[in-house]
């Protein structure tokens, strides 16, 4: 079977398809006609079979007294023409007709799949610095658009499908397009502070504003999707009697601003060196009067130590002369003869005095014996730190933990104390080994009670 077969009355019957490779709007007619040829281009027997790819659409365009209308019947599709699936076509032509007589329909295939591609090339146009308003320095835009169809129907109102030419579509997408790309780029000096000799290094910002401009203006004005712009190059006529000037204003403001940001990073280097040198020198006199303190703290134990022994020693002397005096009390033998009461008395009292004075000394021996046993406190080590290359700290043992909980202090992180001659990991340095050691299992619970 052909691409046509006869109706009950000898008519042909169509096979309605599209087997163009690359379009974006496609009117079918039938096989062997040309444009405008005959009156049958526009006639099409009930039961044709109709064939759409998946990423199409067909629309059928009835001309109507009232204005046109249509149907659509989207890809994949391929079977006879019903009036089940058309709408339209089933209150023009009525089941009387049973097939028999042809109806008058265009056709249109609209890819919904294909991107178009638009190159454009807006011609120099004048462009003025923000700094010198009455110069303008001529500039041209080149690039491309790329944009497809995703809503047909939005398309159709906007559009004309009767007739429709594809160039002249085209050309009337590229004129609002160079219209739009001029009047964004026009504007960029003043809205992005940008001087028009450094345009091109902003090429990419300026491509994105000019998309965010161009998108919604498109699809509201032709029902197109612009999938992408594409700015491939600003040309500035280097010709111009005022580029010369405007470049010799943004250099001289460049050098200005370098030799400005310049200064003001040397000033910053400074106040930092001054910064950490006065911190050193405060972290050295806090360590030195901590040690000095410590020192201090000592000897005063020690000193405290044999004062007490000495005190301890005059004390069990006398109590030794008062035990050989006591032994000569008179405790009423009379005439200072020798009294054995009041010997035994004396040297009770003496004993029982020199005991008691033994355990005084021997508790303020064992005091003072523990001052000197004392460690005098730790000296306070702080350490500088690395960040980002910058010098920050002093910190303390305590501090250094909780950065390396924190994860700012790591193996890898250069950290610098009064003694070291060099920069080194933290890893590397023995007295921070234990803020890096593993954490300890978890303790485990209680044993059960024995029964």
């Amino acid at each position: 079977m052909g691409l046509f077969s006869r109706g009950k009355s000898g008519g042909m019957m169509n096979v309605i398809r599209c087997d163009e490779e690359e379009y974006m709007i496609w009117k079918w007619r039938p096989e062997g006609q040309d444009v405008n040829s005959t009156t049958r281009e526009n006639s099409i027997r009930y039961g044709s079979s109709l064939r759409v790819k998946d990423g199409e659409v067909a629309v059928f365009v009835y001309k109507q007294k009232d204005g046109s209308t249509q149907d659509f019947i989207e890809g994949p599709y391929d079977d006879t023409i019903k009036t089940a699936n058309f709408p339209v076509l089933s209150s023009i032509v009525g089941l009387a007709f049973g097939g028999e007589s042809p109806f008058q329909a265009e056709v249109y295939f609209i890819n919904l799949q294909g991107n178009n591609q638009l190159r454009f090339a807006v011609p120099y146009f004048d462009v003025f610095d923000p700094r010198l308003p009455d110069h303008g320095v001529p500039m041209a835009v080149r690039g491309s658009m790329s944009f497809n169809i995703s809503d047909y129907r939005g398309f159709i109102k906007l559009n004309r499908l009767v007739n429709f030419d594809h160039q002249q579509f085209m050309k009337q997408v590229k004129d609002a397009l160079v219209k739009y790309v001029k009047g964004v780029v026009m504007n960029v000096p003043q809205e992005m502070g940008i001087p028009v000799v450094q345009m091109e290094r902003q090429i990419l910002e300026i491509n994105d504003r000019v998309q965010n401009y161009l998108k919604p203006r498109l699809e509201g004005d032709f029902g197109v999707n612009v999938k992408g712009i594409d700015i491939s190059a600003l040309e500035i006529d280097k010709e111009s009697p005022y580029y010369a000037e405007v470049r010799q204003l943004t250099a001289g403001n460049t050098a200005r601003t370098m030799n400005t940001q310049t200064d003001i990073n040397l000033k910053n280097m400074q106040d930092m060196q001054r910064i950490n040198a006065q911190n050193m020198e405060e972290t050295m006199r806090i360590q030195r009067e901590e040690a000095q303190r410590a020192q201090r703290l000592q000897t005063e134990q020690q000193f405290i130590g044999a004062h007490a022994l000495n005190q301890q020693a005059d004390v069990l002397r006398t109590g030794a002369q008062n035990m050989g005096q006591m032994g000569a009390m008179n405790m009423g033998g009379g005439n200072g003869t020798m009294n054995p009461a009041g010997m035994m008395t004396g040297m009770m009292m003496g004993s029982a005095m020199g005991q008691q004075m033994a355990g005084m000394m021997n508790q303020m021996g064992q005091q003072a014996q523990m001052g000197m046993n004392t460690p005098p406190p730790m000296p306070n080590v702080q350490y500088h730190v690395s960040v980002n290359g910058a010098q920050a700290g002093p910190f303390n043992m305590q501090q250094l933990a909780q950065m390396a909980q924190s994860g700012q202090l790591t193996r890898q992180t250069y950290v610098w104390k009064q003694g070291m001659a060099n920069w080194d990991f933290a890893g590397n340095v023995q007295e921070l080994a234990s803020l890096f050691a593993p954490p300890m299992p978890g303790t485990p619970p209680p044993p059960p009670p024995v029964i």
